[in-house]
């Protein structure tokens, strides 16, 4: 994806198979709909879904009226609800089953949303902000609580491992803070435990995701690399960096934990191997920086 152009790709064979224009504004966030029939593009003051398996160019379903820009969206498991953060200080939970899809809930918060990590047990939510602020918001009760790792340094990325045992954040000043999960089952609210704090990158940390075995955590940097860590100890396993790659803005495991998929400033996503660490296949045709993306292997959810 980049500002006004989103493009389809085939991950094993390096084909672009097929390109939509997005002409209103910049694209910020992307993410598949569970059942994989939908692609949903957030942007400025609005959300466009795609048919994936279409040929035409033209979003399906849009939302406008929103206020300044999209910057996170998300589905609940089974397709009933989209989760969206944004410029406007809320996180809002839009019905999915009814034929004039709306705006269910709102929270309200005192600063811009920067991102927004939904729970395995599907109802509780992790909301990051630009005070530095990760809300713990409880969709059963409305009760929320806040943790603040670093006073007015804005939270840029969370993430939860499929396990529940683990959460991640990662800051502006490139550290990731790690939390233990405690709870989350039946009635019971997550609680969370400091686990470690993490000097990941010099620079700004942009994305962090959690493999789907668990066993591996990523971060991306402003740094122009990528770096994978041991969820085992939190250990350094190896830095994923190219000499033409720069910010790297989002990345996406597969389905076997194997291979990660990269979207950097210089125009081109990269497929990596987790294990030898050099890169696999490129994908170019990008005129401006890429700066989110969403994956799908064919296998289960990523």
């Amino acid at each position: 994806m980049n500002a006004c152009r989103i493009r389809f790709w085939q991950a094993h064979s390096g084909i672009c198979s097929r390109t939509v224009q997005h002409p209103d504004s910049q694209v910020n966030a992307l993410e598949f709909t569970p059942d994989r029939q939908l692609l949903a593009a957030g942007g400025y003051q609005h959300i466009r879904m795609y048919d994936v398996n279409a040929t035409n160019p033209n979003p399906v379903i849009n939302y406008d009226g929103l206020s300044k820009n999209v910057t996170c969206i998300g589905f609940e498991k089974t397709n009933k609800w989209m989760f969206t953060g944004g410029e406007d200080k809320t996180a809002k939970i839009w019905d999915l089953r009814v034929r004039n899809i709306q705006c269910q809930r709102i929270f309200q918060m005192n600063d811009p949303c920067t991102c927004i990590c939904l729970h395995p047990n599907q109802v509780e939510m992790m909301v990051g902000d630009q005070s530095g602020a990760l809300h713990l918001w409880d969709l059963r009760t409305d009760h929320n609580e806040q943790v603040v790792p670093e006073p007015d340094v804005p939270i840029r990325t969370v993430s939860i491992d499929p396990d529940a045992s683990y959460m991640a954040a990662c800051s502006n000043t490139g550290n990731c803070y790690v939390w233990s999960l405690v709870g989350g089952r039946g009635n019971d609210r997550v609680r969370l435990k400091p686990k470690t704090k993490v000097p990941a990158h010099p620079r700004y940390a942009l994305k962090c995701q959690f493999s789907p075995d668990s066993c591996l955590l990523a971060t991306a940097s402003a740094d122009k690399s990528v770096k994978i860590w041991n969820t085992a100890d939190f250990s350094l396993r190896t830095t994923l960096s190219t000499e033409n790659q720069q910010w790297v803005w989002d990345c996406a495991f597969s389905a076997d934990s194997q291979y990660l998929v990269t979207a950097s400033s210089d125009g081109a996503a990269r497929l990596w191997s987790v294990d030898h660490g050099d890169v696999k296949r490129e994908y170019q045709g990008h005129q401006k920086a890429i700066v989110s993306l969403a994956f799908y292997d064919g296998s289960a959810p990523v």
